[in-house]
């Protein structure tokens, strides 16, 4: 418990958070004065051994028919490096955190439909996604007894040679995405995704052949296409600014030769990531560099599209509701930002054996699904936009409420004008109480009595009356 409770609150590493525990109330609460290192250790063996018998009781409560008739549970893969030489998990991969060269492992993380934590497995640093999201398949429906759920996943998690794996495993069925190739056949001469589609609003369902038994949903997202647009051009013309002056060379005979000229040709390409967007025509003395333009205009055609892929029939999901529960993958998305960084620090790992690697990680994601919790119970002190309203196009962004936006100009809560935080600016805030032990008489009770945060309204401070 005070594992959890620290990693929510204060995350350090478990010699620092030993040192932490003597300076505030959980020394005395929890009976920590004088606990060691290898007590700490143990605990953390402990929990492990518990994690199935938690994680089921997690799942029965926040993924069962009664809770979540929506039936759907979402996943996602994320990575973080490890520093040391001797933990076997450790191994390069696909870093998510831009660490290259850097050993790591992968953590998958099950949410419901809220993005609530509900369950976590650590793999292997060089791990594929596909193979992650076979491991929470087999943990739905064989560890947690869940039948007929509808997995949601993105299209590097839930890939073709995975859906066949689903169709033969039968019970499960998904929600992903297609990826650019995908949509590409979609939209040839004769395909059925036309941008007439889009005339009278962002979203329309089709059918194909290559997808039988499954729903197709064609989503363009304005705002998302001119971005690429205006990104696309600028790397553009940022890559014909950098071979200017190796044309240059060539021409004037400073640079000579196929090999040189491709090596430096080549690099500015892949430093741009532009190479398909060009014709290259490279001899010893001459180069040809010229726009693809066929190849611009057919992957401009096609900005802001996306292609949703479900099993999901129209009674179960409508296009809408297809359409905001994978969105609704952004949740886990911030989930992984708060166990890596925002919140609970799980990153770097420091541990050398491979369980107490899956330990720490299963303390994170307990911190992370306490955090879920606080943060909604903590909303109206926060900037925390607490009733966003419904969209009127599933594809278009996110609005914030009026409330939400006045809160954040006049910086004080909506009910009771009081300074309003991040969560996390929040969470310090709180930390300046304090609790004193005060004696009425020689011989009185002893009464804790908590003083008021430091700061301005700090005498009329109150927490949230909530319920969770």
């Amino acid at each position: 418990m005070a594992l959890i409770l620290t990693r929510t609150v204060a995350p350090a590493s478990k010699l620092a958070t030993i040192s932490w525990w003597a300076d505030t109330t959980l020394a005395t609460d929890l009976d920590l004065a004088s606990v060691s290192t290898d007590e700490v250790y143990a605990a953390m063996d402990w929990l492990l051994t518990r994690q199935e018998a938690i994680e089921k009781k997690l799942a029965a409560r926040h993924l069962g028919p009664a809770v979540n008739p929506s039936r759907i549970a979402m996943f996602d893969l994320s990575s973080s490096w490890v520093t040391g030489r001797h933990c076997d998990l450790a191994a390069r991969g696909y870093s998510r955190d831009a660490k290259k060269g850097c050993e790591q492992i992968e953590y998958g993380l099950l949410t419901d439909p809220d993005g609530r934590p509900v369950a976590i497995r650590v793999f292997p640093g060089n791990t594929a996604d596909p193979t992650a999201f076979t491991h929470a398949v087999t943990a739905v429906r064989d560890t947690f007894g869940l039948q007929n759920m509808l997995m949601v996943g993105d299209r590097g998690m839930i890939t073709s040679a995975r859906i066949v794996a689903l169709k033969d495993l039968g019970g499960i069925g998904w929600l992903t995405a297609l990826r650019a190739p995908q949509i590409a056949t979609l939209a040839a001469d004769d395909g059925p995704l036309q941008m007439t589609l889009f005339d009278e609003q962002n979203f329309a369902e089709i059918t194909h052949p290559d997808y039988p038994g499954e729903r197709l949903v064609a989503c363009r997202n304005p705002l998302l296409a001119a971005e690429r647009a205006r990104k696309r051009g600028e790397l553009l013309a940022a890559t014909e600014a950098a071979l200017a002056p190796i044309i240059a060379a060539v021409s004037a005979g400073r640079v000579a030769g196929a090999g040189p000229i491709g090596v430096k040709v080549g690099k500015i390409l892949g430093k741009f990531k532009m190479a398909k967007h060009f014709h290259l025509n490279i001899t010893d003395t001459t180069q040809t560099i010229n726009r693809d333009t066929d190849r611009i205009d057919a992957e401009a055609a096609l900005d802001g599209i996306y292609v949703l892929r479900t099993t999901a029939t129209p009674t179960e999901f409508s296009t809408d509701a297809v359409i905001g529960a994978y969105k609704n993958l952004a949740q886990v998305e911030r989930d992984f930002r708060s166990l890596k960084a925002i919140d609970l620090d799980l990153r770097p790992i420091h541990h050398r054996l491979d369980d107490r690697v899956k330990a720490h990680v299963l303390i994170c994601m307990l911190a992370a699904y306490l955090t879920w919790h606080m943060r909604k119970a903590l909303a109206p002190l926060t900037f925390t936009d607490e009733h966003p309203p419904a969209r009127q196009d599933p594809v278009a962004p996110a609005r914030r409420s009026a409330a939400a936006a006045t809160k954040a100009a006049r910086k004080t809560t909506t009910d009771t004008a009081l300074p309003a935080r991040s969560y996390q600016a929040l969470l310090t805030h709180l930390g300046t109480l304090t609790r004193n032990d005060l004696r009425y008489g020689d011989n009185g009770p002893i009464v804790p009595t908590l003083t008021a945060p430091t700061g301005a309204h700090s005498t009329s401070w109150a927490p949230p009356s909530h319920s969770h």
